[in-house]
C-alpha cells in the first residue's frame, strides 16, 4: 500500500512536471535546486525507502512466526508436564550392605518335627551323620499359635526361626524336618519370610504380628525327600504416601536326596537351606520425571521472547508509520515546488 501511494504521487508529480516543462523551459532548475533537495535523486530515495519497508515487513513476519512457535512450545510443555504427572516412572536403586537384619522364617510343619538346625558359613554344609535322627538345634526359634487371618476360626501353629545375617561370609541356615506319616500323596511344608526376626521378638502381640505377616507376605513350600536351596533377596518399595513395604524375592533350586539308611523307611525327611543371594538391597519407588522448576524456567524464557517479539513488532509498525509520514511530507514538498 505504501508503494502504491508513492507510485501514485510520483506519477502525478512526473505528469505535472512534464506539463510545466512544455510551458516553461527552465522549470527543472527551479523545481530541483541543489540547496533544497540535495544531490540524491527522487528515484534513488524511493528505492531505498521501498527496500526498508520490504525488509521491515519480512522481519515482522519472522517475529510473528517465532511468536507462533513460542505459543506452541508453551502448550506442548504444559501438556508434557501434565502427562508426566499422570504416569510416574519406576526408579530402582541398589544399596550394598555387609550385614542384613536377620529375617524371620515362619514354618508351618503340621505333623512334622524339627530335627536339627545349624548356621554354616562359606556355603559349606558338612554331611549329616545320623539323618532322620534328632540333632543339634543351634538356631534361635520360637513357637506361636494364632488364628488364621483369612478364616478367623482355625488355629495355626508356626515355628519361627532366625534367618542368616552375614552376607559376606555367606552365612546360611540348614534345617532338617522329619515326618513320620502322612495322609497325603504329596508331602510338603509351608513357610513364609518376613523382614525382621527381632521385630517379631520385640512385638507385644506376637499372634497379631504373625497374622499381619501372613496377610502381607507370600508363602512357599519345600517338598520331602529333596534338599531345597533358597537364595533370598530383599526388595523395599516406597509408596506414594511415604510408607515403605518390604518383600522377598527368592531363587530356589532342588536336589534329590538319596536316602542311604540301611532299613527302608516310610517316613519323610525334609532338608532346606536359606541363604542371601547378594549384598544388595533393592529399593523401588515411583518418581515424577517432570521438574516444575525446569518448566517454570522454560515458560519464563518463552514469555520473555513473546514480550520482546511484541515490543519489536510495535516498534517496527511505529517506524513504518513514521517512514510513511516522512515520505508523504516529502511528496507534498515536491508538489509545492512544482506548483
Amino acid at each position: 500500500q505504501l508503494s502504491e501511494d508513492v507510485e501514485q504521487v510520483s506519477e502525478k508529480s512526473t505528469d505535472e512536471r512534464e506539463g510545466e516543462m512544455e510551458v516553461h523551459e527552465d522549470a527543472s532548475s527551479v523545481i530541483l535546486p541543489d540547496g533544497e533537495l540535495g544531490t540524491t535523486t527522487p528515484s534513488l530515495r524511493f528505492s531505498k525507502t521501498c527496500l526498508k519497508n520490504v525488509f521491515s515487513v519480512i522481519l515482522l513476519f519472522m517475529y510473528l512466526l517465532l511468536m507462533a512457535v513460542a505459543v506452541f512450545l508453551v502448550y506442548q510443555t504444559i501438556s508434557d508436564f501434565r502427562e508426566k504427572l499422570k504416569h510416574p516412572v519406576m526408579s530402582v536403586t541398589y544399596k550394598e550392605v555387609s550385614l542384613y537384619d536377620a529375617p524371620g522364617i515362619a514354618f508351618y510343619p503340621g505333623k512334622a518335627r524339627l530335627l536339627s538346625c545349624k548356621h554354616h558359613y562359606y556355603d559349606h554344609i558338612p554331611p549329616l551323620i545320623n539323618p532322620g535322627q534328632p540333632g543339634d538345634i543351634e538356631c534361635t526359634t520360637q513357637s506361636i499359635n494364632y488364628t488364621d487371618p483369612f478364616t478367623n476360626q482355625t488355629m495355626k501353629y508356626a515355628l519361627v526361626v532366625q534367618g542368616p545375617r552375614d552376607v559376606k561370609k555367606k552365612e546360611l541356615v540348614f534345617l532338617q524336618f522329619h515326618l513320620n506319616e502322612t495322609d497325603q500323596d504329596f508331602s510338603a511344608i509351608d513357610y513364609l519370610l518376613f523382614s525382621s526376626f527381632q521385630e517379631f521378638v520385640n512385638s507385644p502381640e506376637k499372634a497379631k504380628f504373625m497374622k499381619n505377616c501372613e496377610s502381607s507376605y507370600s508363602s512357599w513350600k519345600f517338598s520331602g525327600g529333596f534338599r531345597t536351596w533358597v537364595k533370598m533377596s530383599l526388595v523395599k518399595t516406597k509408596e506414594e504416601d511415604g510408607s515403605e513395604t518390604v518383600e522377598f524375592k527368592q531363587e530356589t533350586s532342588v536336589v534329590n536326596y538319596i536316602d542311604q539308611r540301611t532299613k527302608p523307611r516310610s517316613d519323610q525327611l525334609f532338608f532346606v537351606v536359606f541363604e542371601w543371594k547378594d549384598p544388595f538391597i533393592q529399593t523401588v519407588q515411583d518418581i515424577i520425571t517432570a521438574n516444575p522448576w525446569n518448566m517454570i524456567a522454560l515458560l519464563c524464557g518463552i514469555f520473555l521472547a513473546l514480550f520482546k517479539a511484541a515490543d519489536f513488532a510495535k516498534l517496527s509498525v511505529k517506524w513504518m508509520i513514521k517512514i510513511r509520514k516522512r515520505h508523504l511530507k516529502r511528496s507534498r514538498q515536491v508538489m509545492n515546488h512544482i506548483n
